[in-house]
């Protein structure tokens, strides 16, 4: 059986585990009765942070990942009350695009409306995590902060985090909360692995210095990192979307073959691996997982007992390197 590892959402007195259940694939890609399998094969590992999003399920089927969450804890025994549970707000619900206003972004008005959707498609009295799946261009964020603040005030939400903001947003959007006596943000999602590592410039060390969990999302960078190369010589499932565009570009491909290769001569998995090297880093609270069976589920357990050795995580610098912090990154 495995031993769940534990740590605290940035600042906050909130115990998570060191691995996140994403639920995108609940509805598209897997099916209910699976995906309330994957939900307790989770628990039964320790993961107690699922994350989702109001508008999963993509397409007419919006909202309908929440819904399935929501089916999954009305089974009872507890569910509930061991997850932490996180969703987000930003895209426009409606069925057609644009139909009528103020169905998306992050107004007070958009806000108020797309909670009260989450809890009810999700069956359940708060969410626990309220983040802002994108930045808000139009908004002012103390517009934002006082809908927050009124949902926290109301018990609706306990937490709010972020979601694809860079640095100078974080700084802005906490700094924005301290001047009227607010929590501010308390977590991070942002798009970190092996391969994409820009985030290391500003969103990691603004998300360190204001207190910020950092959830990296695609942490197998759509596929890329978990032997794809590999899976297909053994006529194995081919890549596909981002994975494939990006091994179309023969330099893209040289270094996950050199990636790949490394792993094998040490008989380790390259999607294990590539776990582990995210829990490695500093600032990194738990990357999001998010299978589409029990199988990939287990899998990405197992990197938690994964650890790297100096001699391995200096080869994989040399195949992935980093951008280096900023100003230095692109200055002096």
């Amino acid at each position: 059986m495995w031993t769940m590892k534990y740590t605290q959402l940035g600042r906050t007195g909130l115990t998570v585990g060191r691995l996140v259940l994403g639920t995108m694939n609940f509805g598209p890609h897997t099916t209910e009765a699976d995906s309330h399998t994957v939900m307790d094969t989770a628990l039964d590992a320790g993961i107690n942070f699922f994350d989702t999003a109001n508008v999963y399920g993509w397409g007419e089927n919006k909202g309908d990942t929440e819904k399935i969450i929501g089916s999954w804890f009305a089974k009872g025994d507890g569910r509930r009350d061991k997850v932490v549970l996180g969703t987000k707000v930003y895209g426009d619900m409606t069925a057609n695009k644009s139909a009528w206003p103020n169905h998306d972004r992050l107004s007070a008005l958009n806000i108020r409306r797309s909670v009260e959707a989450s809890l009810k498609r999700l069956g359940t009295d708060h969410i626990d995590i309220y983040q802002f799946h994108h930045i808000d261009r139009r908004t002012p964020v103390e517009e934002i902060w006082q809908a927050v603040d009124t949902l926290i005030a109301q018990g609706k939400i306990l937490y709010a985090g972020s979601s694809n903001f860079p640095g100078w947003k974080i700084a802005q959007a906490n700094e924005a909360a301290r001047r009227t006596g607010g929590y501010g943000l308390v977590s991070e999602q942002c798009l970190y692995n092996l391969f994409e590592r820009r985030a290391e410039m500003e969103v990691i060390p603004a998300a360190r210095e204001y207190g910020l969990g950092v959830i990296p999302w695609s942490p197998l960078h759509g596929g890329l990192l978990g032997g794809v190369i590999r899976k297909e010589a053994q006529g194995g499932r081919r890549a596909a979307g981002m994975a494939a565009e990006r091994l179309a570009d023969a330099a893209v491909r040289e270094r996950i073959q050199a990636y790949e290769d490394l792993l094998e001569g040490q008989g380790l998995a390259p999607g294990e691996v590539a776990l582990a090297w995210l829990l490695s880093r500093p600032g990194v609270t738990a990357p999001i997982v998010g299978p589409r069976t029990v199988e990939q589920l287990t899998g990405a357990v197992r990197a938690l007992e994964l650890e790297l050795d100096e001699e391995l995580l200096a080869a994989l610098e040399e195949i992935f390197p980093g951008p280096g912090p900023s100003p230095e990154a692109f200055a002096w």
